[in-house]
């Protein structure tokens, strides 16, 4: 569907949404260094400075809050070669596995250091403690917490995926909340003071992207080792047998991207090409061709998708369903006997309904409205549905 809603600063792709949120997105929508307008995606939510499912292009200037606390958290999609016939019929066996090589909740980190990508990835320009060290190197391959989560779905054609969303953990949130810090304390006299801002060549804005694009890189090569951990799992459980010989399953692809982070990007524009700052809040990248992974919520639907590059959109994306309550009036409001209801037929940890109750569907949106209002910004692959989810629990 075309834009939703205009103004001169500001373009909407959301049929579903609150007054807040678009008071919200135009605030920042008039920063000085904000290029033409904001975008914002179809799941847009109020969030903390910047809205979340918006797309902010900037010239000079990068904004901290607005890529958020958790820098580089995303969705890893794998299309595993099983089909549902080649499931067991019940998946219950494939829990315990799951919960003891991806370790769930916060500040919840493996026993031993993961050493395996983090000596590609390196270490962050900021001076890391004892206790933070820690931290990077026994959450690399942990879920976290909140809206997280392992799932197996089938698609329309009874193909077995495995899909995981999972960030930067508790080293990324540290490291954001450094840098946000410093941006505030330089008082710029701003309407929101979560809209503080490092200018580009500064010392202070180098320190901030070059950790930033660590914690993205951190990020990218957790979910890929959660990811291998979760197959593993998988393929044990359809092999019958906990350490097979035989491995029944591989992966035939992979896509894995982030959606809260910030890069360069080229556009042609009709005043000419224009490099710009792109921070996607809560939205993927959608260039010519781009694949993403769009959840839903538990029990609902999630979809693999394809970029149309739509350059007034900042070539992007939703990154899921998007709230329509918050965590608080989830809990005040809905029941666990209706997320109970709601989850029939599927695998999960339903022993811990009590704490997924702010996960609960219905504090969601439609993730059907969702996709049908950005069928001009993406193409879908496929459509999953899940049948085994696990979720990190405070």
């Amino acid at each position: 569907m075309p834009v939703q809603y205009e103004s001169a600063k500001l373009k909407s792709w959301a049929s579903i949404y609150d007054a807040g949120t678009l008071l919200q997105a135009e605030r920042c929508s008039r920063l000085p260094f904000v290029y033409d307008h904001v975008a914002l995606m179809p799941d847009a939510h109020v969030g903390m400075g910047a809205t979340v499912g918006s797309v902010i292009p900037t010239e000079g200037a990068i904004i901290p809050a607005a890529v958020g606390v958790d820098i580089g958290c995303g969705m890893i999609a794998s299309l595993t070669s099983l089909s549902a016939s080649d499931l067991p019929d019940d998946l219950s066996p494939l829990m315990p596995l799951v919960e003891s090589r991806i370790p769930a909740g916060v500040g919840q980190g493996h026993d031993k250091y993961t050493n395996s990508v983090m000596t590609k990835v390196g270490q962050p320009l900021t001076k890391l403690t004892p206790r933070q060290e820690a931290t990077m190197w026994t959450q690399f391959g942990t879920l976290g917490s909140g809206n997280h989560f392992v799932e197996v779905c089938l698609d329309t054609d009874d193909r077995v995926w495995t899909v995981l969303h999972s960030g930067s953990r508790g080293i990324g949130n540290q490291l954001a909340n450094i840098h946000i810090k410093m941006a505030k304390a330089q008082e710029q006299g701003l309407e929101d003071p979560d809209l503080a801002y490092f200018l580009q060549d500064t010392p202070e804005f180098n320190a901030y992207i070059h950790d930033m694009m660590w914690a993205q890189d951190y990020a990218f090569g957790s979910r890929q080792k959660m990811a291998n951990a979760l197959n593993k799992s998988l393929f044990e459980v359809c092999s019958g047998v906990v350490h097979p010989t035989y491995m029944h399953g591989k992966v035939l692809d992979t896509i894995n991207c982030h959606h809260n982070f910030t890069i360069q990007e080229k556009f042609n524009l009709p005043e000419g090409q224009k490099t710009l700052w792109i921070t996607r809040k809560g939205a993927i990248q959608a260039r010519t061709g781009d694949r993403g992974v769009i959840p839903g919520s538990m029990g609902t639907k999630s979809y693999i998708v394809r970029g149309k590059g739509v350059s007034e959109a900042w070539c992007s994306c939703s990154h899921g369903a998007g709230r329509v309550m918050s965590r608080s009036q989830a809990k005040r409001e809905l029941s666990t006997s209706s997320l109970n209801e709601m989850m029939a037929g599927k695998v999960w940890n339903s022993n811990k309904s009590d704490a997924l109750l702010d996960e609960h569907p219905l504090s969601y949106k439609d993730i059907d409205q969702v996709m049908e209002d950005q069928t001009d910004l993406v193409s879908v692959d496929a459509v999953l549905r899940q049948i085994f989810n696990y979720k990190g629990c405070k």
